[in-house]
């Protein structure tokens, strides 16, 4: 498995920097994607890369070679994570949001020693924080619903419930957009991934996980994916040895929603200046 596929929009100039997107989103997405970071291109080099199955990277399907799953994911955080160790190259900073985080955090285990800093942006990794009693709960909630999906659900149809399940504007349904919804209905399931928590508090990256305060989104919202994924965020910090920012006014995507409280603690992380 290897990285050499999957596209990557590169700005600016300096010490690296990987950027891992999340679930039904992409790379340049000004939704949900890291867009509002680009000004920090003025001092680093910013990866933004496409995941396979999104944006304008390859479908898992096109390369049978690459997944090892036999065609059973469209999205796959292990195939995620051996793309991203290749973009390390001899050392850059990694940053992964939702889905993203979860590929970012198995790709630091896998080549700790070309990781310069590990930013977390309300990772999805639940199984690093299982026995918390709120995340226990998400995760009892998510495969309740997960066996009543059905497996023909088509992308269209996904992607309007998923926003307006949680009282979310809608997303028009562009190609692009139903084609990282159908990714997203048919990826790995990101928050059953075993998280190697242990060895990565071994190495003592600097570690920063943000999460927002969700007190502004609708309560179905928060209650369903802001008090879990806050639960996480909390847990995952205490357990790397990283610090926890709290962004106000945010919810999941803390990144596009409070680019300057977040670009401002990432630029402290990728220069050490971040404090304890």
């Amino acid at each position: 498995m290897g990285a050499r596929d999957v596209h990557v929009t590169v700005w600016g100039d300096g010490a690296p920097v990987v950027l891992v997107h999340g679930s039904t989103s992409w790379g340049t997405d000004e939704a949900f994607g890291f867009t509002a970071q680009r000004p920090l291109a003025d001092g680093f080099r910013l990866l933004a890369m496409d995941r396979r199955g999104y944006g304008d990277s390859p479908d898992l399907s096109e390369d049978p070679g690459v997944t090892g799953v036999d065609g059973e994911y469209a999205s796959d955080y292990l195939v995620d994570a051996a793309d991203i160790a290749d973009l390390l190259g001899d050392g850059a900073h990694l940053v992964g949001h939702s889905y993203g985080g979860v590929g970012a955090m198995l790709a630091a285990a896998l080549r700790p020693e070309a990781v310069l800093s590990l930013a977390l942006i309300e990772p999805g990794c639940y199984q690093a924080a299982a026995d918390d009693p709120v995340v226990a709960a998400a995760l009892a909630a998510n495969r309740e619903g997960r066996r009543h999906l059905p497996a023909d659900l088509p992308a269209d149809v996904y992607l309007k419930a998923a926003t307006e399940s949680v009282g979310l504007p809608p997303l028009g349904p562009t190609p692009r957009r139903l084609r990282a919804a159908h990714s997203a209905l048919h990826e790995r399931l990101c928050w059953e991934a075993p998280i190697p928590v242990a060895e990565l508090a071994a190495v003592r990256l600097p570690t920063l996980v943000i999460c927002g305060t969700w007190e502004n989104a609708p309560g179905l919202y928060r209650e369903r994916g802001g008090e879990p994924l806050m639960a996480c965020a909390r847990v995952t910090a205490e357990r790397l040895g990283g610090r926890l920012l709290r962004v106000p006014g945010a919810s999941h995507c803390a990144h596009v929603e409070r680019p300057d409280r977040v670009n401002d603690a990432l630029v402290e992380l990728w220069r050490g200046t971040l404090a304890a």
